[in-house]
C-alpha cells in the first residue's frame, strides 16, 4: 500500500509505494531453515565419515552460500519503489524556476564506441522536455579523437533540426536511430507539413550517418587553419587539452539548442588520468567553471534517452524531497535496446530488480554508472550536518580541496553553500574557456582532494560503486526510479567475449572496493553508512570472492563419483530431503520471482546457468588480479566494453545465429572447459557403474546418485561450452585452449584418485 502524504494543500510530486513481501519472506526464511539445518547434519556426521575431504569441503562451501544467502535476504526483505507525477510539477512549478543541469556524456574510443552510437544519445539528450536555457552538455572524449569532435560538429547542425521536430510534433523516441528504425507512423492520420517534415529528418538523418561513415573510413584532416588543428600531432594518451564551445546558447532562450562543448581532457605518460572516475572528475571542475548547474547527469555514450521526460521525473524528486539529504542522487535503471531474446549472456541485469526496489527501502539504490542525475554539492564532498553542508570554508580550505583555480574554487563555494544561482546570471561558457582548461590539466588534482573526498572517487576500476558507497558514508540517500517509458535505453553485449570483458572489469573493480579506505564495515564503524546498507555492500563485493567456493563445489561431484566417496547423505537417510529440498524450493522460488517480472522460462535458466559459469571462469580471474595489484606487482587497467552498432534502418536480431557462443583465446574460458571436462569424465566413469546396479557387489554405488545428478546438472550449466568443443571457426573452442583444458583437467583426475588414498 501506499504511504500516505502529509497534511498538504496540494498532492506530492513523488511517493513511496511499499510492496507486500510476505510470502518471499517466508520461502527465503525456510530456504535459510534448510541451509543451516544441513550444516549442522555435516558438524553431527563428520566424525562418522570415511572420507574427510569431501565432507569438509562441502561444509566451507555450504556455509559461504548460507552467509551470502542471509546478505540477500537483507537485501530484498524490505520492498519499496518510488512513483513521480511530473503532471503535478509541470502544474505547480513555472519552467523558469526548474534547477539547471549539466550533462556529462563519457565516449574513450569511437572504434569500440563507435560515433553514431553516441551522436544519437547527444541527439536524443538535446532534445529532452526542459528548457534550453537549463541545459549544458558536456561530452567528454577520453580518445582525443577528430572524428569524435567532428561528429558533434556535424550533429549539432542537425539537431538545430530534428530538436523543434520532436518538440513541435511531440515524438516519443528521440534518437533518431530508433526512431526511423521503428515502424513508420501511419501518414493516411498525419497533415501533410508532417509528412514532409518527417521525410526530411530521415533524409537529414541519412545525411548525417554517411558523413560520419565515410570520416570513420579515411584519416581525418587536421588543417592548421581550420578547427582541427588542435588535434595534430596529438597521441590519444598524450595531448594537451582540448576544450570546445560547438554550440552556445547566449540569449539564454528555453526553446534553442542547450549549450554543447567539446572535452578532451590533458594526457600525459608520467600522470594517472585514473580512466572514467578522472574523465568524470574534469567534466566536472570544468562545469563548474563554465555553467556551475546544481545537477549534473552523467550517461554513458550508448544510454539514449528513451522517455522525453525523463528530467522532469528527475525534478518531481529533486523538489519533492522535504528533506534534500534523502535524494543525494537519482539513479535510473539501465535498459536495453536490441537485446538478446533471453539474455542467452546473462547480461541484461534484469533478476536485480529486486535488490534495486529493497535498497530502496534502506538507504537507497548503487550508483550504477550511467543514468544517475548528481547533486553537485554532494559530488563536492558534502555532508550531512557539517562545516562543507553550509559552505563555511575559508579561501585556504578551498584550495586544498578544490585546487589552485579561483574560478572553480568560487564555483565550489557556491555550490556548496546551496545558493542555486541561476545559471543564465553567469556568463556564457566560451568566457571561461581559459579556466576551464587550467583545471582540466593532468597535473591540477596533485595536492587536492579530487578523487579521495570530492569528486568521483579513485581506487576501482568499477568508480560507480565506491563513489556511491562515499555519498551513502556521508549519511545521504539515494533514489531508484523506473517510471514508464523507460528513461534510458543502451547497448548490451552480444557476443560472448565482450560480455566476458565486460563481467570481468565489474569483478575487479568490486572487489577492489574492499580494500580501499571506503570499505563498507569501516563506513559503517567511523562513518554514517546503515548496517543493512553495508550489508549490500558486502554482497556486491564479494562476487568475485564466490568463484572460489562456486568452483569447489562444482568439482566436487566428480572428485566423489572418481574415488567412490560423496558429499551429500545418501538416498536412503532422512537427511537427503534437505539438499534436495534446498534445490527445489530454490528452483521454484527463482521461477516464481522472475515470472512476476514477465520474463520467460528460457531466460531465467540462461540467467541461473550463465550466473554459475560467470562465477566459475571471469569472477575467478578478478582475485589474482586484484592481489597482484595489492602487491604492487602491477596495476588494473580500465577495458572498454565494445559497443555494437545499430543502423537507423534497424538490426536484425532474431536471425539463426543471434546470442550463439562465439570464442576466442582468452584464458578466461579455461576453468569453464576444464569442469566441464572433469565432469563428463566422473559421468562417464558413474553411469558405466550404475549400469552394473543389479549386481549386488554394486549395489553401494547407489549412493552416488545425488552426486551424479549434481555433475548432470554443472554439466548442463557448461552446455554451451560442451557444444564448443565440437564447433567450428568462431563458434569453436580453439585447439590451443581444449589441449591446455584437457591438460589440467586430467591432472585433476589424477589428483583425485591419489588424494582417496590420503583422506
Amino acid at each position: 500500500m501506499a504511504t500516505k502524504p502529509r497534511h498538504s494543500a496540494s498532492p506530492p510530486l513523488q511517493e513511496k509505494i511499499v510492496i507486500k513481501n510476505t510470502v518471499p519472506r517466508a520461502i527465503e526464511l525456510v530456504i535459510l531453515s534448510l541451509l543451516v539445518s544441513l550444516l549442522v547434519y555435516r558438524v553431527i556426521t563428520f566424525k562418522d565419515q570415511n572420507h574427510y575431504f569431501p565432507w569438509l569441503l562441502a561444509l566451507l562451501c555450504e556455509s559461504w552460500f548460507t552467509f551470502y544467502w542471509i546478505l540477500v535476504m537483507n537485501a530484498k526483505w524490505t520492498q519499496c519503489m518510488t512513483k513521480t507525477y511530473p503532471e503535478r510539477l509541470l502544474e505547480r512549478v513555472n519552467e523558469s524556476e526548474f534547477p539547471a543541469v549539466d550533462i556529462f556524456v563519457t565516449t574513450a574510443d569511437p572504434i569500440l564506441e563507435p560515433c553514431i552510437i553516441t551522436m544519437n544519445t547527444v541527439l536524443s539528450l538535446l532534445a529532452v522536455d526542459y528548457p534550453a536555457n537549463k541545459l549544458a552538455l558536456y561530452l567528454s572524449d577520453d580518445g582525443c579523437s577528430p572524428l569524435t569532435f567532428y561528429s558533434l560538429i556535424e550533429t549539432t547542425k542537425f539537431a538545430k533540426l530534428w530538436v523543434p521536430f520532436c518538440r513541435k510534433h511531440n515524438i516519443q523516441v528521440r534518437a533518431p536511430f530508433r526512431y526511423f528504425s521503428l515502424k513508420p507512423p501511419s501518414m493516411k492520420d498525419k497533415l501533410l507539413e508532417f509528412q514532409q517534415e518527417w521525410e526530411k529528418m530521415k533524409n537529414e538523418y541519412e545525411n548525417l550517418y554517411k558523413k560520419i561513415e565515410i570520416a570513420a573510413q579515411k584519416t581525418f584532416p587536421c588543417d592548421r587553419d581550420s578547427d582541427f588543428d588542435v588535434f595534430a600531432d596529438v597521441h590519444r594518451s598524450n595531448h594537451p587539452t582540448i576544450i570546445k564551445v560547438v554550440s552556445e546558447n547566449k540569449e539564454a532562450t528555453p526553446n534553442y539548442l542547450p549549450n554543447v562543448i567539446y572535452i578532451s581532457r590533458e594526457k600525459n605518460p608520467k600522470h594517472h588520468h585514473h580512466y572514467k572516475a578522472g574523465a568524470m572528475n574534469v567534466l566536472a571542475r570544468v562545469s563548474g567553471v563554465m555553467t556551475n548547474a546544481p545537477l549534473m547527469l552523467n550517461v554513458d555514450c550508448d544510454m539514449y534517452a528513451n522517455n522525453p521526460q525523463v528530467f522532469l521525473h528527475a525534478m518531481c524528486m529533486v523538489l519533492g524531497f522535504k528533506n534534500e539529504e534523502d535524494c543525494a542522487f537519482i539513479q535510473f535503471p539501465q535498459a536495453f535496446y536490441d537485446a538478446l531474446k533471453d539474455d542467452p549472456f546473462g547480461t541484461q541485469m534484469v533478476h536485480l530488480f529486486y535488490i534495486a526496489n529493497g535498497l530502496s527501502s534502506i538507504q537507497g539504490a548503487f550508483y550504477s554508472g550511467s543514468n544517475c542525475f548528481h547533486r553537485r554539492k554532494v559530488i563536492y564532498g558534502s555532508s550531512l550536518n557539517d562545516a562543507i553542508k553550509t559552505g563555511n570554508m575559508d579561501s585556504e580550505n578551498l584550495h586544498k580541496m578544490f585546487g589552485k583555480s579561483i574560478e572553480m574554487r568560487e564555483s565550489a563555494a557556491q555550490a556548496l553553500s546551496g545558493s542555486n544561482a541561476k545559471i543564465e546570471n553567469r556568463g556564457t561558457p566560451s568566457s571561461f574557456i581559459e579556466a576551464a582548461i587550467q583545471v582540466a590539466g593532468c597535473s591540477y588534482e596533485y595536492g587536492t582532494s579530487w578523487g579521495k573526498q570530492i569528486g568521483w572517487m579513485y581506487g576501482s576500476t568499477t568508480e560507480d560503486i565506491l563513489t556511491g558507497l562515499s555519498i551513502h558514508g556521508r549519511g545521504w540517500k539515494s533514489v531508484f526510479c523506473i517510471p514508464e517509458p523507460t528513461p534510458f535505453l543502451g547497448c548490451s553485449p552480444v557476443t560472448y567475449p565482450v560480455a566476458l570483458t565486460q563481467q570481468k572489469r565489474w569483478a575487479i573493480g568490486l572487489l577492489e572496493v574492499l580494500f580501499t579506505n571506503k570499505n563498507p564495515l569501516l563506513l559503517t564503524l567511523n562513518g554514517k553508512l546503515w548496517f543493512r546498507q553495508a550489508l549490500v555492500y558486502m554482497w556486491l563485493s564479494l562476487w568475485p570472492i564466490r568463484s572460489v567456493p562456486e568452483i569447489c563445489y562444482a568439482g566436487l561431484p566428480a572428485y566423489c563419483i572418481i574415488t567412490n566417496s560423496r558429499f551429500l547423505p545418501k538416498i536412503s537417510e532422512s537427511a537427503f530431503l534437505i539438499p534436495m529440498g534446498i534445490f527445489v524450493i530454490y528452483t521454484l522460488y527463482g521461477i516464481w520471482e522472475l515470472k512476476r517480472l514477465g520474463i520467460s522460462l528460457r531466460m531465467w535458466w540462461n540467467i541461473q546457468r550463465m550466473g554459475r559459469v560467470t562465477a566459475m571462469t571471469t569472477w575467478l580471474f578478478a582475485c589474482p588480479i586484484v592481489l597482484i595489484k595489492l602487491l604492487g606487482l602491477s596495476q588494473t587497467v580500465f577495458e572498454v566494453t565494445r559497443k555494437e552498432e545499430s543502423l537507423f534502418n534497424g538490426d536484425d536480431n532474431d536471425d539463426a545465429n543471434a546470442g550463439r557462443f562465439t570464442y576466442d583465446k582468452s584464458p578466461m574460458i579455461i576453468p569453464g572447459v576444464v569442469i566441464l571436462l572433469v565432469n563428463l569424465t566422473a559421468l562417464v566413469s558413474g553411469v558405466s557403474g550404475l549400469v552394473n546396479v543389479g549386481s549386488r557387489e554394486n549395489r553401494k554405488t547407489i549412493f552416488g546418485l545425488g552426486e551424479v545428478f549434481c555433475s548432470v546438472f554443472v554439466s548442463l550449466c557448461f552446455w554451451q561450452f560442451l557444444k564448443g568443443l565440437f564447433g567450428n571457426g568462431k563458434y569453436g573452442i580453439p585447439s590451443s585452449t581444449i589441449w591446455k583444458s584437457g591438460g589440467l583437467a586430467l591432472l585433476f583426475v589424477q589428483l583425485c584418485r591419489r588424494s582417496s588414498q590420503w583422506f
